[in-house]
């Protein structure tokens, strides 16, 4: 037999203990968890509420940030909206191998065309009436004034004279503080003006170069956030674009039934009504009281009580079709939002922020919304390519 320094040796069973009894093991058990006394429909209701207030406490933080600043956010709110309407036909231009400094200068000039060639049709409009306006508007405030003398107020033309001396009298002592508003004025219509002018030139820039600040701008997020937040920015584009478009439509159909109202009770300057009503109701509930008040004014002032309470009627019916049927359904059709959100978003937009703020609420709702379900992997409607800038 060879020799082998290392020689695995057999295993072999212990007899060591062989007799004794078998151990046994005993496996501590976990005590079990006291009973939470707080239901879980109350746990629930918790954790959406600190969700809610907290969502409610950003809402409220950028609206007083953004009117903090509002000499520069409002100004760039209205630019994000002219380039959401203009960027369609800066879009088609650039297809055809414009350059885009032309192509946005090219559609700022389009704008500032059609505005100046609407004022222009409303002012020889307005000057070939205005002598007939002008006799219509003394004779019916001549009735107006017998009316208070001979009417149930019977009101004589001594307590008038009064009441007028009253208010020079009121006039001349206050003149301090009507100096003061009158500086007032004058400040928020230059600040007006500067406004204008930043919205222009933040427009030409977005139509021109928009697509080039986004993409600089999205380099500064992680590299793997940003193919999904680009997709969902054009999304949130195309939504807003559709918005705007909706928009222009709903105030056509205003302007054009209030513009019939006025042309059937022959009105005169029906063109001016047509204009403003289409500009003002831009602006959600201010607008539609603004043209609503112009054009029963004029109907009051040329043909008296009679087709004023015909204009009242036909304006609110307008108004009432526009707030209750076009509004909701076509802008919460095209921007994807329901129309009770749109509904409670105008009125959460002019709580926060006033008239500006019910103008840009249902855009920022859109583009808001779009951008989430993209980023959620919602398919949205017309999320194709709709003009970016």
């Amino acid at each position: 037999m060879a020799f082998r320094p290392f020689r695995r040796s057999r295993s072999r069973p212990s007899t060591a203990g062989a007799g004794a009894e078998p151990s046994v093991i005993v496996v501590p058990t976990a005590e079990p968890e006291p009973e939470n006394p707080i239901p879980q429909g109350v746990r629930t209701a918790a954790g959406w509420a600190w969700r809610l207030l907290l969502f409610a406490a950003l809402v409220w933080g950028f609206g007083w940030l953004m009117a903090e600043f509002s000499e520069v956010s409002v100004p760039l709110g209205i630019a994000f909206l002219l380039t959401a309407l203009l960027s369609p036909l800066a879009h088609r231009l650039k297809q055809w191998n414009w350059p885009p400094l032309l192509a946005a200068a090219a559609c700022l000039l389009l704008m500032a065309l059609l505005i100046v060639g609407i004022g222009w049709g409303i002012g020889v409009n307005a000057a070939r009436q205005a002598p007939e306006l002008a006799d219509q508007a003394v004779a019916g405030f001549n009735q107006f004034m017998q009316w208070v003398a001979n009417g149930p107020l019977a009101i004589d033309q001594a307590q008038l004279d009064r009441w007028m001396q009253s208010l020079t009298a009121w006039v001349s002592a206050s003149q301090a503080v009507l100096a003061g508003y009158v500086a007032k004025i004058g400040a928020s219509v230059g600040h007006f003006f500067a406004g204008v002018a930043i919205a222009l030139i933040a427009t030409f820039f977005f139509l021109a170069e928009g697509q080039h600040l986004w993409q600089s701008a999205q380099r500064m997020l992680p590299e793997r956030y940003q193919q999904p937040t680009n997709k969902a920015v054009e999304r949130g584009w195309a939504s807003l674009v559709s918005y705007m478009r909706a928009q222009v439509i709903v105030s056509a159909v205003d302007a054009a039934g209030v513009a019939a109202i006025a042309f059937f009770l022959g009105l005169p300057m029906a063109l001016a009504l047509f204009a403003l009503t289409f500009i003002v109701c831009f602006i959600p509930v201010v607008g539609a009281v603004i043209a609503g008040t112009v054009a029963t004014s004029l109907a009051l002032i040329t043909h008296g009580w009679v087709a004023a309470l015909i204009m009242v009627g036909g304006t609110i019916a307008v108004m009432w079709l526009e707030s209750h049927l076009l509004q909701p359904l076509l802008l919460g059709k095209a921007a994807q939002v329901h129309p009770l959100a749109v509904l409670l978003g105008i009125a959460v937009g002019a709580q926060v922020g006033g008239i500006v703020g019910a103008v840009i609420a249902i855009p920022v709702l859109a583009f808001g919304l779009a951008f989430i379900r993209s980023l959620r992997g919602v398919p949205v409607a017309g999320a194709e390519d709709k003009g970016k800038p």
